[in-house]
């Protein structure tokens, strides 16, 4: 699969931002918002300038119908275990990634609900809690990790967090066996009743992190950039030369590549747009989505990396795939739907596939995790040494409906706080909402008790 790269006719501009004049000036009217990274030069007079620490960054991302765990569980344990083989492409991240192995959501298992593992895995999948078993209006899950975090640090940053997603929503009818199409089509929760619903169209996701000011505002500022051709960055322009005295030959490259990556992103959203989507029988053409997958799970990992860089947010989901779903993937040579497949009978043709998609979703992941790595915090280290990424499915097994065993890794550093470059090997049927605990406490938020959690891990900490 080819490396995606930034547009080569995008034309630097170098200028410096100070972000609170930056904000202050857009929210005055421009109706542009241009988060930015840390630079260091800001932080203090260079005499008296004491290293800042960046904040932790945690994004959960989720993968759909669990795995092919003979390809995908790693082999040894502790710092010299080795990746299983559809787990190749995150060879290179080998030291920045904690496999943890034994996690369960025991709230996934039926235990009298009969069917809908599925709609399960995905309301479990980041709340460990038992969802009513409904197509009404009556659903009930459980506020998710992600949520208790925002509530906690998100007063911090413009957005307490971000929810994404690389399908559509929905929000009513019944998805799977009696089960609400709410609980396929979030992982997020804001409480035990109201999902935080995930946005799939890349525009709008760009519209809201460097958008500002009313709706309306927003509305004719990008109308404007259509009309005129014009960059968001082209708007904040001349207050970014107010302060352009301000930082130091390395902050000026850092604001230099930041500023490129902003409109190399801009541009893939226009072109996206642009692009035919072919036909497809019994299917409407999408608004403002990529017609390929690949692209559009790319883009909107390059929208959170910007996200994270800016501190425009400190919290995001993504959903990868909802569980359930049918997603063929012709780049790879998959015809036959995903959820068709994970139910495999032992197939080895089957399972050959299913792995091959593993690999598929683990090249996403090692991308994400590249572009996290490639971005320097002003301590120096990278935005990866700063965060958290929790990679996970709410299956195992796809063909039993095993929510054991899970499929789990956890990459990144958190500030040096994470035991990174181990395969954790856990008791069977650790709770999940252990290692949130965990997290939790990590991220400030101690909990006493998250979803069916029975106390923190202590392994996964360095």
């Amino acid at each position: 699969m080819p490396r995606l790269t930034h547009p080569t006719n995008v034309t630097p501009r170098t200028a410096s931002i100070n972000r609170r004049t930056l904000l202050q000036t857009a929210l005055r009217g421009a109706g542009v918002a241009v988060g930015l990274p840390a630079f260091a030069s800001l932080w203090a007079p260079p005499a008296r300038a004491a290293t800042p620490v960046p904040p932790i960054r945690t994004a959960f991302l989720y993968v759909p119908n669990g795995v092919n765990m003979d390809e995908w569980k790693p082999r040894g344990r502790g710092a010299q275990y080795q990746l299983g083989a559809s787990l190749a492409p995150l060879e290179p991240f080998h030291d920045d990634l904690q496999v943890i192995s034994g996690l369960a959501h025991r709230s996934g298992f039926s235990s009298g609900d009969g069917g809908g593992s599925h709609a399960r895995a995905m309301a479990t999948a980041l709340t460990g809690m038992r969802p009513r078993k409904t197509a009404g209006a009556d659903i009930r899950a459980g506020i998710s990790v992600d949520q208790v975090a925002a509530n906690a640090i998100g007063q911090a940053t413009r957005f307490p967090s971000l929810e994404l997603s690389c399908d559509g929503v929905r929000k009513s009818g019944a998805c799977d066996l009696g089960y609400s199409c709410a609980y396929s089509y979030n992982v997020s929760w804001r409480s035990a009743t109201q999902p935080a619903v995930p946005e799939s169209n890349p525009r709008l996701v760009f519209e809201r992190l460097f958008g500002a000011g009313s709706a309306g505002v927003r509305a004719r500022n990008l109308q404007a950039r259509i009309a005129g051709h014009r960059s968001v960055l082209d708007f904040v322009l001349d207050e970014v030369k107010l302060v352009e005295r301000r930082l130091d030959a390395p902050d000026r490259s850092k604001l230099d590549e930041y500023l490129v990556s902003v409109r190399a992103v801009e541009t893939q959203v226009e072109r996206f747009e642009r692009m035919p989507v072919p036909p497809v029988a019994d299917c409407e053409r999408p608004d403002d989505t990529p017609a390929a997958y690949p692209h559009h799970i790319r883009l909107l990992t390059d929208m959170l990396v910007l996200a994270f860089r800016t501190d425009s947010t400190r919290i995001a989901t993504c959903i990868l795939g909802h569980d359930g779903g049918e997603r063929t993937f012709p780049e790879i040579g998959v015809a036959e739907g995903h959820h068709t497949l994970s139910h495999h009978r032992g197939s080895p043709e089957s399972l050959a596939k299913i792995a091959r998609i593993d690999r598929f979703y683990a090249w996403h992941l090692a991308y994400f995790l590249d572009r996290l790595k490639g971005v320097e915090e002003a301590d120096g280290r990278s935005l990866l040494d700063h965060s958290m990424v929790v990679y996970a499915s709410g299956l195992s097994d796809g063909d039993r409906h095993r929510h054991d065993n899970l499929p789990v890794i956890l990459a990144g550093r958190a500030g040096g706080r994470l035991n990174a470059g181990q395969h954790l090997a856990l008791d069977q049927e650790t709770p999940m909402t252990n290692l949130y605990l965990t997290l939790l406490d990590l991220l400030g938020a101690p909990q006493p008790r998250f979803g069916d959690s029975t106390g923190a891990i202590p392994g996964v900490l360095a």
